[in-house]
């Protein structure tokens, strides 16, 4: 009994007979119906003609599970009296009861229709919902007519009937514990307002339906994965509608408050749809295979709540709806992310998924009871037909404004595809809606794939792109579709069936539809492996040695500067440098030959190499001197037993053929202590450290110390003085006579650098070059030589004109050949001088020459091609194979003063006239230099030497002193 009914049953026993002699037995009986009484008298509410509805909710007392039968007080009649009724249950099972009271205070018959909704969605819940059911079985009033069951879809409707002045108490058998709802309706108005909401559902119906199918029909013109996504939203909410309306009962002759499993299935379809078609819209799988794992994944964990449905439709449903707000949040920060990164199609969703939001919010709320108004329900139908709607506006945008193509670009069609056929290039076509690239079977027959592997979506192509050139092959197709404009031009590796890889050129451009968008990307492929593999042999070439392989100068400073700024930046560990020198390797090498020199060179770097680590680097600086960068050694005793170990390695004997070579290396060792040192600072020292080895006998380590320095103060003060000279005009130009052995006539000049320093006097190109080439001077100062040399050699022939036009030689050391900005300096000087072609000779030494074969002779021809000369230096001094020689197209042989000196040895005449004789069977002249005396020069005169120069002819000179020469040369002549 509530406990508001006990309280008044008091009341009433203390009002009645005030006889002591029955106070106690009516104190008694009250004990006993408060003790026993299953329930007490209820409150009648009124019901007047003119209401139209009543809620009863808040009205009804209830007893859950209460048993067969029920025991009851009615409601007070007109004479006061309160009865008592019992009820019983059809079936005789333990159910649960609603008893409520209405009275009739007029003088008219009253007919009114007590309603209670199967499915109520206000106040559902979120976890665990009332997805709806049968609310009464019967109705059992205390007087009058018993109520008459009404037929209805939608809800238990009972037809009761009140006399005037009646006071009934109605006694409810619930078929389920609660009521969400009862209302007291007058049939008309309840007629009215169930056809009222039919229409507004009808309507909703139509348009859902209609939308449903236009989608559908969409995705069969135009079959892309993101118009069947979407006529799935849009079936899944038409469904969750039809069952929302009533209107599945009916197709499927469901009995009418058993549709839960139904209701459950629709809710979990509405998230599962949510997932498909922002997966879809959005191309997330165009790239990475994880977000299609991911998505699926979700998608069959969405789905597999159907088969919780079956076993309990409300868990299934209450994890639906808990999903739908998850992927609604989790959806907008997607979009949210892709739309500041510039997706036209995220920017597009932003709208329709903010109303998704406040759709989640409004839902929420009336689940949990916030919101209660008869028109909520309907509402949110509403907007979630809107909704969808929308949506589907948005993806017909893609339907109807991007499919045709200009007609500008379709009218020669035929034309481009007869020159694509000629070229034999393979047609690279990738069509962006359906994402989906198309090769032919070119591709996959030159990598021997399996045909169709490489036809399909772009993602497919990462599996098949090297490692390093996928992010660039991603990026480079997205920036076209976001851009919608530009070509694309790129090469990138495939890999084969044989775990190789080959090279391709892609050359395409975007074909964008009159929305803007790009609908395709059209253009060619082409097979460049060879060019690439030629590309990077001249690549290594020009930073590796090509006797040794190992990587030359330039490389191993590139190495030690990374190694540098490593160090400053980790702070972990501190590279040291050594530098290792052969002892009197000039003299072994002069014993037993050049090529074997080349062979203890081999030996010496294959005997270095092993005592290295990975992270070591060992590099070839010139003929006999190598350079090591140690990494993997930091404590000073650890790197000076490593270096004594190199020392030891170059100690053992070399074997060549029947004799034994001894050879011994000073080694010098300079290591990374402060941050202001540089890589060009560090070599210097361990530069001094190994020239201090020498000087103190060779065959033995030294470790830079600052006391070394002292020695070599006055070379660095060298470099700064000669920097400050090439400013200041303080470097002099001389030249010397190359005169005709023949008529000892003057056929030009070799152009050279002199020095008079200031306060030293005359230093030696002996000692300044090498300060040049070290400290990087000797740019600008072979710069400065050419254009000296080239300007005078244009006055001369200018003012003296001779049969034979004079020539200049303009030594060029290895630092300005390795410079590509060579090949524009002599351009810019050949343009500012009218000189005759081939007459600006570049003197270039074969060691320089042979340090890279490959990387010199495409700058040699592309030399010759600018109309210079070109002259071998020092023909025979260097360690290089002459099989080389014939790849070089030079002008002339310059023989060096040591075979044309005599020293007493029979074998140098011998030499002198097979090098002569060489140089005129490559069609060369020849030119001798340190001619002194004058059986020199007959001597080269007898052996067919054009040209000679030395100490005899003149020695060098300024360019006054020269044009003198000339001069009294041409008075001669006329004379």
């Amino acid at each position: 009994m509530p406990i508001s009914l006990r309280h008044r049953a008091l009341r009433d026993v203390k009002r009645t007979n005030r006889v002591p002699f029955f106070r106690f037995l009516v104190l008694a009986l009250a004990a006993w119906l408060i003790a026993y009484a299953p329930a007490a008298a209820v409150e009648a509410v009124e019901v007047r003609s003119s209401t139209d509805a009543l809620d009863l909710t808040g009205a009804v007392d209830l007893y859950p599970n209460e048993g067969a039968s029920l025991q009851v007080s009615t409601a007070p009649g007109a004479d006061g009296i309160v009865r008592r009724i019992e009820v019983n249950s059809r079936d005789d099972t333990n159910t649960s009861w609603a008893v409520f009271a209405l009275s009739n205070p007029g003088d008219e018959q009253i007919d009114r229709l007590i309603v209670a909704p199967f499915f109520q969605l206000v106040g559902s819940r979120l976890i665990w919902p009332d997805l709806g059911a049968s609310r009464i079985a019967s109705i059992t009033p205390s007087q009058g007519i018993a109520p008459e069951r009404q037929s209805s879809q939608e809800a238990d409707v009972f037809l009761i009937t009140l006399d005037p002045g009646a006071v009934v108490t109605y006694v409810v058998e619930m078929r389920t514990p609660g009521l969400p709802q009862l209302r007291l309706w007058e049939p008309n108005v309840y007629k009215d307002t169930v056809n009222a909401y039919t229409l507004y559902r009808g309507i909703i119906l139509g348009i859902s339906g209609l939308l449903a199918l236009f989608l559908t029909i969409l995705f069969v013109v135009k079959g892309t994965i993101m118009f069947p996504a979407t006529a799935v939203l849009a079936w899944s909410v038409l469904s969750y509608l039809t069952i929302d309306f009533g209107f599945w009962n009916k197709v499927l002759q469901i009995t009418p408050g058993e549709e839960q499993l139904y209701r459950a299935c629709a809710e979990v379809a509405l998230a599962a749809s949510l997932i498909i078609f922002l997966y879809a819209y959005l191309n997330l799988n165009r790239w990475h295979i994880r977000y299609s794992h991911l998505a699926l994944g979700t998608l069959i964990l969405v789905l597999g709540l159907l088969g919780i449905a079956v076993w309990d439709p409300s868990v299934a449903a209450g994890i639906a709806r808990v999903s739908l707000g998850i992927i609604g949040v989790l959806g907008f920060a997607v979009i949210a992310a892709l739309a500041l990164q510039g997706y036209d199609r995220a920017i597009m969703l932003v709208p329709t998924w903010i109303l998704l939001l406040s759709w989640l919010v409004g839902a929420a709320m009336t689940v949990t009871g916030s919101l209660a108004n008869d028109i909520v329900q309907p509402a949110l139908a509403g907007g979630l037909v809107l909704i969808v709607l929308l949506i589907g506006f948005t993806v017909m945008q893609h339907a109807f404004a991007g499919g045709a193509i200009a007609q500008g670009l379709i009218s020669d069609v035929e034309r481009r595809a007869l020159a694509l056929t000629g070229s034999g290039d393979i047609i690279w076509d990738w069509d962006v809606d359906r994402d989906r690239i198309s090769t032919g079977n070119e591709v996959e027959d030159l990598l021997g794939l399996k045909q169709g592997l490489l036809e399909g979506p772009a993602r497919d192509w990462l599996d098949v792109l090297h490692p390093q050139d996928r992010d660039t092959f991603r990026t480079t197709l997205d920036a076209v579709i976001d851009q919608r404009r530009g070509r694309i031009s790129q090469a990138f590796r495939l890999r084969a069936d044989d775990g190789h890889f080959r090279w391709f050129r892609l050359r395409a451009r975007p074909i964008v539809g009159s929305d803007g968008e790009v609908i395709r990307c059209v253009g060619t492929l082409l097979d460049i492996t060879d060019q690439k593999v030629t590309e990077e042999r001249l690549l290594h070439d020009a930073v590796h040695d090509n006797l040794t392989g190992l990587p030359n100068r330039e490389l191993f400073m590139d190495r030690l500067q990374a190694a540098i700024a490593r160090s400053r930046a980790e702070k972990l560990g501190r590279p040291s440098v050594l530098i290792i020198d052969l002892d009197r390797f000039k003299q072994v090498n002069d014993s037993i030959g050049l090529s074997a020199g080349d062979s203890i060179l081999l030996t010496i770097a294959r005997r270095v190499s092993r005592q290295l680590k990975p992270q070591d680097s060992l590099s070839r600086l010139s003929g006999d001197t190598y350079a090591l960068l140690l990494l993997s050694e930091q404590s000073a005793d650890r790197i000076a037993a490593f270096a004594d170990a190199v020392r030891r390695a170059v100690r053992s004997p070399i074997t060549f053929g029947e004799r034994e070579v001894f050879l011994t290396s000073s080694v010098g060792i300079a290591i990374y202590e402060t941050e202001g040192s540089s890589a060009a600072e560090l070599m210097r020292e361990a530069d001094m450290a190994m020239n201090h080895a020498k000087r103190l006998g060779g065959d033995r380590v030294e470790v830079f110390r600052p006391t070394l320095q002292t020695g070599t103060r006055s070379r660095a003060e060298l470099e700064g003085d000669l920097r400050k000279a090439l400013k200041t005009d303080g470097i002099t130009v001389f030249y010397q006579p190359i005169v005709r052995l023949v008529d000892r006539s003057i056929a030009g000049f070799e152009v050279l650098a002199r020095w008079n320093h200031p306060t030293r006097g005359a230093i030696s190109p002996a000692e300044f070059i090498p300060i040049a080439e070290q400290s990087g001077i000797i740019n600008e100062l072979g710069l400065f030589v050419l254009d000296k040399g080239a300007r005078q050699l244009a006055d001369w022939q200018q003012s003296f004109r001779l049969p034979v036009p004079l020539f200049a030689s303009v030594n060029i050391s290895s630092l300005q050949l390795l410079r590509h900005d060579l090949i524009n300096d002599v351009k810019s000087v050949l343009s500012r001088s009218s000189i005759a072609p081939g007459t600006l000779k570049l003197e270039l030494t074969e060691s320089v020459v042979m340090a890279n074969p490959e990387y010199s002779a495409r700058m040699l021809e592309r030399l010759r091609a600018l109309g210079a000369g070109l002259s071998l230096d020092d023909f025979g001094t260097g360690y290089s194979s002459l099989s080389y020689l014939q790849r070089f197209r030079f002008d002339t042989i310059k023989v060096d003063q040591s075979f044309v000196r005599p020293n007493g040895r029979s074998a140098r005449p011998v030499i002198l006239r097979s090098i002569i004789a060489l140089g005129h069977d490559l069609g060369m002249q020849v030119v001798a230099e340190g001619a002194e005396t004058e059986s020199d020069s007959l001597e080269l005169h007898q052996l067919g030497c054009e040209y000679a120069q030395g100490f005899l002819f003149g020695q060098p000179m300024e360019a006054a002193q020269a044009t003198k020469l000339l001069q009294a040369e041409m008075d001669a002549l006329r004379s």
